[in-house]
């Protein structure tokens, strides 16, 4: 983490500033929507002690197809000051991700949320659709027209998809060879899922810890894959996520069957050690 200097000139290009903070309301207002568990975990936490929420991350999944991978997505954002700050390679999952740090904007002591708190990392991955066996490539290449994903902002604001639904077969197909793929097939540009930054709350829900406890105790489902709590290797990031809640969905055939949908993470990012000495408020 780096020290704070307001007297910064803000990197911020593209047009208004207001406009990509409403841009990211409505996409953060289609994910709730969209899973209902998730915005029952969000309204809890923002509800608990008045705390004044921030965002680590925002996460998206796109299909590598001929102008629907991340670039779809990722080129609105950079024209907006977003810039790549590295590369997330899956090569079992056959996916391949960036990440996205904001541009620089000045941000009031008490800056919180969308409005006018930080501005979200973002993570952004793409199924190597080349990869997955010649009869799913098929079935996605067959919906997934030459230039529909120009539309992808519009689709993850909106919860729709861009292509039409498949049949449950051939999700089913899809499903049965890469869960990512398959998510990303049903689910579209929707959020994937967005990561509280528990290093801003100031309360009991600062440590990681209580936030488990508290979800536990409140029936939600936590991800146990590789322990509740993950640490990194360095040990200065802890995550906790719940799981993927299960929807309804009535496919092209008219069978309806419960599919995986989104899900929430909390991000805990502790202090750097060349910046440990610095002030909290100095600290961002």
């Amino acid at each position: 983490m780096d020290s704070l200097d307001m007297a910064h000139t803000p990197s911020f290009k593209g047009g208004s500033e207001t406009f990509l903070r409403n841009v990211f309301e409505n996409i953060l207002k289609t994910y709730l929507r969209k899973n209902p568990i998730t915005e029952r975990i969000w309204e809890l936490i923002q509800s608990l002690d008045n705390e004044k929420i921030c965002y680590d991350y925002f996460t998206f999944m796109t299909l590598k197809v001929e102008g629907y991978g991340i670039d779809s997505l990722s080129s609105f954002f950079m024209n907006y000051g977003y810039k790549i700050g590295g590369g997330l390679d899956f090569p079992k999952k056959k996916l391949r991700g960036l990440w996205f740090s904001p541009p620089d904007v000045i941000v009031p002591g008490d800056g919180h949320g969308l409005g006018n708190g930080p501005l979200p990392r973002l993570v952004m991955g793409e199924i190597l659709v080349d990869e997955l066996s010649p009869e799913s490539q098929e079935i996605i290449r067959k919906y997934l027209k030459p230039e529909g994903g120009k539309q992808a902002l519009l689709s993850s604001i909106l919860g729709s998809l861009i292509w039409e639904k498949p049949t449950w077969s051939e999700f089913k197909q899809i499903a049965e060879e890469n869960e990512l793929a398959a998510w990303a097939f049903i689910n579209g540009y929707t959020m994937n899922h967005l990561a509280f930054a528990v290093h801003r709350l100031k309360h009991r829900f600062s440590d990681i810890k209580c936030i488990i406890q508290y979800l536990e105790e409140h029936g939600f489902d936590l991800n146990h894959d590789g322990g509740v709590l993950k640490v990194s290797t360095d040990g200065l990031l802890l995550q906790v996520s719940s799981i993927s809640e299960k929807l309804p969905v009535e496919f092209a055939d008219g069978v309806t069957k419960s599919v995986p949908a989104s899900y929430i993470e909390f991000t805990d990012r502790l202090v750097l050690p060349q910046f440990k000495e610095l002030p909290y408020d100095q600290v961002r």
